[in-house]
């Protein structure tokens, strides 16, 4: 190797960033890793790729269940007990 290489102003890290996507650590069952990665290997992708997917999928489905599915709370029943009581 060269002598005269001046990495003094190099930085460490990827050489091009990611973007639209964030690095986080994030702790999940053993199971559940083991059952994404057997998945992913079998349909030749990461299992990382995999659980991202299964996540959006679920968001989405949240989206489009919209506040119609949102479970009952004791609050909300109680208001509609009382507006129908009060109609009737």
């Amino acid at each position: 190797m060269r002598k005269d290489y001046d990495f003094s102003k190099g930085k460490r890290g990827a050489v091009v960033p990611s973007t639209g996507k964030t690095r986080i650590t994030i702790m999940l069952d053993d199971e559940l890793i083991a059952h994404f990665r057997e998945v992913a290997e079998a349909e030749g992708t990461g299992y990382q790729t995999l659980i991202n997917a299964t996540l959006r999928a679920a968001v989405a489905a949240s989206k489009e269940r919209g506040a119609d599915d949102r479970p009952l709370t004791v609050a909300t029943l109680r208001k509609v007990l009382r507006e129908e009581l009060r109609a009737a």
